[in-house]
């Protein structure tokens, strides 16, 4: 086995989301860029620059609904898959303009949640729009409901596409998010630096929840899963002690002790020029790449 290659997690929701929609294809999904040939059905990536064997687990009260355009599920640079990944309640969905799925309408109406659409608010009406998640004094876990941050994972134009075609979502309160950092994600690109990719956007969303070592592994894991994307796109080697790697590490053992690394390593990454730089941050973002 290569090195760093490790056992496939279980499948995830985005995992058999993809399979679903593979078995309904009639010819095979040419994803743009990055090398061919096989993959790792856990992690998408070539077998030789897997990241299997660096899977977080942490537990987050939040959870995550993503309504997915067609063929993203597909996308190998699809980051929804890495929300997934760290997020154990993650449900995903295709999204479709003339039918929805039976099981998502029975998750919105499940008491235990309060869901929220996670959109900019000034194509919403303002009664419709919030900007915090409420986290009393005794923190997320004193919450009576569960919150479920809805997302719409797509291109920018297909999110407003979905969001203004989906009456089901109408009654739903608004989470606007005002960003304050520029995206950091660097496999597919916006013409918009305050256009955020799907992970970025839950890291921010769990945070806001008080899920902050949830928030803090899901940024880790989007480093982590760049570089060895990016590495692999242009057949070189994985760091494998890489600054990625050593803060998803903090970020799993100690999610306060991780904050203060990541201050750290942002201000002596900037000093040098590097890209990709991760700052201490509002948690407050809303759009989709």
């Amino acid at each position: 086995m290569p090195e760093g290659a490790g056992v496939p997690a279980p499948p995830h929701a985005v995992s058999k989301l993809k399979a679903a929609r593979l078995a309904r294809s009639t010819k095979p999904f040419l994803a743009r860029g990055g090398p061919k040939g096989d993959r790792c059905p856990g992690c998408r990536l070539v077998p030789s620059h897997c990241l299997c064997a660096l899977h977080p687990q942490t537990p987050a009260r939040a959870g995550v609904c993503l309504l997915m355009a067609d063929i993203e599920p597909l996308k190998p640079s699809n980051t929804g898959w890495l929300v997934a990944d760290v997020v154990a309640d993650t449900f995903a969905f295709g999204w479709a303009r003339t039918a929805v799925d039976p099981a998502l309408l029975a998750l919105l109406a499940d008491p235990q949640w309060q869901p929220f659409v996670v959109f900019p608010g000034e194509f919403v009406a303002p009664e419709r729009v919030v900007h915090a998640v409420e986290v009393p004094a005794g923190g997320a876990k004193a919450l009576p409901r569960r919150p479920l941050f809805i997302l719409l994972d797509a291109t920018w134009p297909e999110a407003r596409k979905m969001f203004r075609k989906s009456p089901y979502l109408d009654a739903l309160p608004v989470l606007s998010l005002q960003p304050e950092q520029l995206s950091r994600y660097r496999l597919r690109r916006s013409a918009r630096t305050d256009h955020f990719c799907t992970a970025e956007v839950a890291a921010l969303c769990l945070a806001l929840a008080g899920d902050d070592q949830a928030s803090a592994v899901l940024e880790a894991w989007l480093d982590v899963f760049t570089h060895h994307y990016l590495q692999a796109k242009h057949q070189l080697p994985v760091d494998g002690h890489g600054w990625g790697q050593l803060a998803l590490a903090g970020a799993v053992q100690d999610g306060a002790e991780l904050i203060q690394f990541l201050n750290q390593s942002s201000t002596r990454r900037r000093s040098a020029g590097s890209t990709g730089v991760l700052t201490k941050r509002s948690r407050q973002s809303n759009r989709l790449i």
